[in-house]
């Protein structure tokens, strides 16, 4: 399937977005609305929450529109120049502003926890709560949609980028020579690092509460938790988690993150497929940076800054975590089956089909010029046996 689909459904997710944009600035069910005054129980830590259907409702019914107009013109590879930066920004900025500033802790709450909410499905949820559906409640799951559709406008906006560049859709790659793999894992343990200590303060104070410590929080706080049936059993499975994690995000540039380590049993010594590491690492940092913005506008809880503050750097964390995950992609990643490119000759690379894709920018087919043989070689050391007769010349 081409990438151009991608923004054919930034389109579409605008369009239908922006129809229920008018039906809330009309007056439509205040139901609906997914930013409406709520009890609070219920609401969501999203920056629009409690904010006017009416204003919400009229930008979201203009972004609505002017969505379709941009999603169709990426799609189709439209503009140069100034519109094509202009389209490029618009696509990023609506992007970043949909996936990473509206949302709250939702996501990565659902990215540690969704074996549990299935478990739930299934066996009720302990406590007061009345059922899964009384955790993912619309104001939540509207969220979720938010964030689909700032995904899909990233997408969109680097698929336009690349196929108006003349680089393959796919990869990305233009027929220059990739990044030294060297360099790569420098930047990736810089990152892993960060990553790593981000994490700390938040582990640090869930574990100290548990053990009746109350770091960064008042004594009254600190007693209200611990009579909450789970209260203290949640935060520290949540400390245990993150340590868990910082864990994981080594393998990002350890030796164990290539090749299954000894203990993986009838895996061992098999080489690690590179999407197993790559995509819970880019959902764990997508998810990470808007809960960290979250608590950036919640900071100083009248409980104490250890409520919300270890969480700031929650946007360090995710986008940290990125940046790793992203170095060992691009270090990883081998001859793209679309354009058959790779990092170490991109110019020379074979194609896997006889056919390039509309949109491709694929290198011709080229054979090694005879001087470029290899020649023979003979001498202390040399295993002539190696080299075939077509391989060198005499």
């Amino acid at each position: 399937m081409k990438a151009t689909w991608l923004g054919y459904a930034a389109a579409l997710w605008s369009l239908l977005y922006g129809v229920f944009g008018v039906y809330w600035a009309l007056g439509g069910d205040a139901v609906a609305y997914p930013f409406a005054p709520i009890d609070e129980d219920h609401r969501s830590a999203s920056l629009l929450e409690g904010a006017p259907a009416e204003a919400v409702g009229a930008a979201a019914g203009v972004l609505g529109l002017t969505g379709v107009l941009a999603g169709v013109a990426l799609a189709r590879g439209f503009g140069s120049g100034r519109l094509r930066t202009t389209l490029l920004w618009y696509g990023w900025g609506l992007g970043a502003v949909l996936a990473l500033v509206i949302p709250d802790y939702t996501l990565i709450a659902l990215a540690a926890l969704w074996p549990v909410l299935i478990v739930f499905a299934f066996t009720g949820v302990p406590g007061p709560q009345d059922g899964v559906a009384d955790i993912l409640y619309w104001h939540r799951v509207h969220l979720i949609v938010v964030f689909a559709g700032g995904l899909l406008w990233v997408l969109a906006a680097l698929a336009y980028r690349r196929r108006t560049a003349g680089a393959c859709v796919r990869c990305g790659r233009d027929g220059r020579p990739g990044t030294d793999p060297a360099k790569l894992r420098r930047w990736g343990r810089r990152a892993v690092w960060v990553a790593v200590l981000s994490q700390i303060p938040y582990e640090v104070t869930r574990l100290a509460w548990y053990f009746g410590w109350p770091l960064g929080i008042t004594d009254e706080f600190l007693k209200e938790i611990q009579e909450t049936p789970g209260m203290l059993t949640m935060g520290l499975a949540a400390g245990l988690l993150s340590l868990g994690g910082a864990a994981l995000t080594h393998g990002l540039t350890a030796r164990w993150g290539e090749v299954f380590p000894r203990w993986t049993l009838f895996l061992a010594g098999r080489r690690v497929p590179p999407l197993l590491a790559v995509i819970p690492a880019t959902v764990v940092a997508v998810a990470l940076i808007p809960a960290g913005l979250m608590s950036l506008r919640l900071v100083g809880d009248e409980a104490g800054w250890g409520v919300t503050g270890p969480s700031v750097f929650w946007t360090a964390w995710g986008a940290a975590l990125g940046v790793a995950a992203l170095a060992y992609h691009l270090r990883r990643r081998g001859v793209c089956k679309r354009c058959g490119q790779d990092d170490r000759s991109p110019g020379t690379a074979q194609p896997r089909t006889a056919e390039p894709a509309p949109g491709d920018i694929r290198p011709p087919r080229t054979q090694p010029a005879p001087s470029a043989r290899r020649p023979l070689r003979t001498g202390p050391g040399t295993d002539v046996h190696r080299y075939g007769p077509a391989e060198y010349t005499p």
